[in-house]
């Protein structure tokens, strides 16, 4: 049995398992698997099994990781063991744990060892390593998927239940649409990256992989926050992930924008992948990705490649031939960009993403294949530069324009290869991509990685808040789908459930505008159930939003139907006098759909 963190977590915690006996069963899958290029460094069992029992004996103190064995790409610090960054000249011994392996080991974490990737995490195919090639759990002939080839095989071949990766440009995405996997890639600052060897250092973030996307969330949840010491860190509302909203809107790749390499079964999973969506209810809207796909280029084309040369240059300079020649070729391959051109790309991006913003507005997550399609080991050695590309076609792009992005699993097919896709919202939406993720990959039912077992039964979504969250009720334009809904979202907010108030309010469209603005009041008869949301917002952003409520409107308390109270918009009884009363609609959403049929 290959347990989730999920699983394995509450077997410790009830003491159907012990913390020795998960770390044994850990080492001896690494055994069966019998890949050693996963590896970099793993550690001796009998020393992991003496922290085990440490941990055994402490007992669980709160410590939400409690046990849980994880794996960490070789690019990120941890004390005792090398940082190689797969380059055994550039090898050092750090003095302390990188920011995150800290907040994971305080959280109860083992990390096994540190896994193999792409020399100094340049590339998206997993074989740029001296270490070696990880096998791609799913078919051995296809690339596994880079840089974080290691921390995803993994995981995927139930080695560990999670593992850290780095993203960049799709490190943490491709793998994983590659051996059938979630890739969480979290908002640029989200998670800090102090003690992890940079790449493009304003462009890095530290990714999880999981076998569903309810682990990938325990991880993110302990090692997401400011970090004093990194000054790439800031705060980003992390919120919590919830049900799928009655309305949310998914832009896909406009036909003649769909890039897939001419494989006609990523077409036929992505399609599929889209009627999933659909029915959960999302409105698909086509996108043209040209805008998208500029911005992709410009990471590899413009000055960003100046960044990964700082990373490497001592290097470069004392010994060049400890650099492969393909990572050479990508770095150092032409002449860097001056001044000049490196403020002329920052101000094309500019306008790129004010570009895309606009073309984004209204909508609620951009759904993408993985990567076009799997390449095989033959190609890559063929044309390592080229089929690089071609995997980080819908990557790329993504960081560029601070934006966070969760790859879920869509379908595996009869040859062994495996479809994803990633879905890519504003940086600060990470919990409404897990929450439609979750439900996405859960429609899917999938064997989990390439373990062959079947997805769990998955977890009841919060209808309530989260205990450091406070729920409010929404009744007109920020209601799902609607104009105001992005205020909500950018602060955090998750979607709960949707519901009614008691039979004892009623609903007016007050006169301003255009639009006009809804109005909620309590009556002592006369009134009617009103349709409403119900969501969560963290303290702080709360605290912001119902600052930023005009009069007459305010904030009171409401009665739902279910007999629960919950924070929510009520208005002035005096500024309804001469409005019109909408309550017969029944809701503000369907007093809108009435008005545009008679526009």
């Amino acid at each position: 049995m290959v347990p989730t963190l999920t699983s394995l977590l509450a077997d410790h915690l009830d003491g159907t398992t012990t913390i020795s006996q998960t770390i044994a069963a850990a080492y001896a899958r690494h055994r069966a698997h019998g890949d050693d290029a996963i590896f970099i460094t793993l550690r001796p069992e009998a020393e992991v099994l003496a922290e085990a029992e440490i941990l055994q004996a402490e007992g669980p103190k709160g410590r939400r990781l409690w046990g849980i064995p994880i794996a960490v790409k070789d690019n990120i610090d941890v004390a005792g063991q090398a940082t190689t960054a797969a380059c055994p000249a550039f090898a050092y011994q750090p003095a302390q744990d990188a920011s995150v392996v800290a907040r994971l080991r305080a959280a109860g974490a083992i990390i096994i060892g540190k896994t193999n990737l792409d020399q100094f995490a340049t590339g998206l195919n997993g074989t740029r390593s001296p270490y070696g090639v990880p096998l791609n759990t799913l078919r051995a002939d296809l690339v596994p998927g880079g840089s974080s080839s290691g921390s995803a095989s993994a995981v995927a071949a139930g080695i560990v239940p999670v593992s850290l990766g780095t993203d960049t440009a799709g490190s943490g995405r491709v793998p994983a649409g590659l051996q059938n996997l979630v890739g969480l890639k979290p908002s640029l600052g989200l998670v800090p990256t102090a003690g992890v060897v940079p790449a493009c250092r304003t462009l890095d973030c530290v990714s999880v992989f999981a076998l569903t996307v309810e682990d990938a969330w325990a991880v993110l949840d302990v090692v997401a926050g400011p970090d004093a010491s990194d000054p790439f860190s800031r705060p980003v509302p992390l919120g919590h992930p919830g049900a799928v909203p009655p309305t949310i809107r998914i832009a896909v790749p406009r036909p003649e924008n769909l890039d897939v390499a001419g494989d006609a079964g990523a077409a036929a999973s992505f399609a599929l992948a889209v009627e999933r969506a659909r029915a959960l209810g999302a409105q698909i809207v086509p996108l043209d990705m040209t805008p998208l796909y500029e911005t992709a280029r410009l990471l590899y084309e413009g000055p960003w490649v100046a960044e990964r040369y700082l990373a490497i240059q001592d290097l470069l300079a004392r010994d060049p031939d400890a650099i492969l020649p393909v990572i050479r070729q990508v770095i150092a391959g032409k002449p860097l960009p001056d001044a000049a051109a490196t403020f002329a790309a920052r101000y094309r991006v500019a306008e790129l993403a004010l570009t895309a913003k606009a073309a984004l507005k209204g909508i609620d997550a951009l759904m993408v294949p993985t990567a076009p399609r799997p390449v095989t080991l033959a190609e890559m050695a063929t044309d390592p530069i080229g089929m690089n590309s071609l995997l980080g076609r819908y990557t790329n792009f993504v960081n560029l324009l601070d934006m966070c992005a969760l790859a879920i699993p869509v379908s595996l097919a009869a040859d062994g290869t495996a479809a994803g896709i990633t879905l890519i919202a504003p940086s600060g939406h990470d919990a409404l991509l897990a929450g439609l993720g979750q439900a996405l990959h859960a429609a899917a039912g999938l064997p989990l990685g390439a373990t062959g077992l079947p997805y769990p039964t998955p977890g009841t979504l919060p209808v309530r808040a989260a205990p450091d969250a406070i729920e409010i009720a929404v009744v007109g334009a920020h209601l799902s789908g609607m104009p105001l809904n992005g205020e909500l979202t950018r602060l955090g907010a998750t979607f709960l459930r949707a519901t009614t108030t008691t039979p004892d309010y009623r609903l007016f469209a007050l006169p301003g505008g255009p639009p006009a603005r809804p109005g909620l009041i309590r009556v002592g008869s006369g009134g009617a159930t009103i349709a409403l949301e119900v969501w969560s917002l963290p303290p702080e952003g709360f605290g912001r939003f119902v600052a930023g409520i005009p009069a007459p409107l305010g904030i009171g308390t409401l009665t739902l139907a279910d007999g629960t109270k919950v924070k929510g918009f009520l208005c002035e009884t005096i500024a309804t006098e001469g409005a019109r009363d909408v309550t017969e609609f029944g809701g503000w959403r369907a007093f809108v759909a009435a008005q545009a049929k008679t526009a």
